[in-house]
């Protein structure tokens, strides 16, 4: 049972990064992504690239997630945990060095996802 609830908080991981992907690499500078990430149009269209670089990277962990997923059994059980841990860090150094909300919002379910995959 834990097993199922870890998978899906794992693939709600997988999405959400997918979804950061997607505010990061091609709205970072349209009224959607000005408004979630609190940026003016100046300061976005000078981030542009620095960005869409960073939604590659969670594109990244995304397909690390789903490849876990896919792959089931013991080696998707290692390819999940160490994609959760790596979420979980990038989740924190974004709340000390951006915002406080990113813990919540990009570290809180991969931690939850990965303790309950333990059980």
């Amino acid at each position: 049972m834990f097993i199922i609830i870890a998978n899906v908080l794992t693939g709600i991981v997988a999405a959400l990064h997918i979804y950061f992907l997607v505010l990061e690499m091609f709205l970072w500078d349209k009224p959607m992504g000005l408004r979630t990430f609190r940026n003016t149009p100046e300061k976005a269209e000078t981030t542009k690239v620095l960005a869409a670089n960073q939604g590659l990277y969670n594109g990244f962990l995304a397909a690390g997630l789903i490849w876990g997923l896919l792959m089931g059994g013991h080696e998707g059980f290692h390819v999940k945990i160490f994609f959760l841990t790596c979420v979980i860090i990038a989740g924190a150094y974004g709340a000390y060095s951006v915002s406080r909300r990113i813990l919540y919002i990009q570290a809180a379910p991969a931690l939850l996802a990965l303790v309950l995959l333990h059980f």
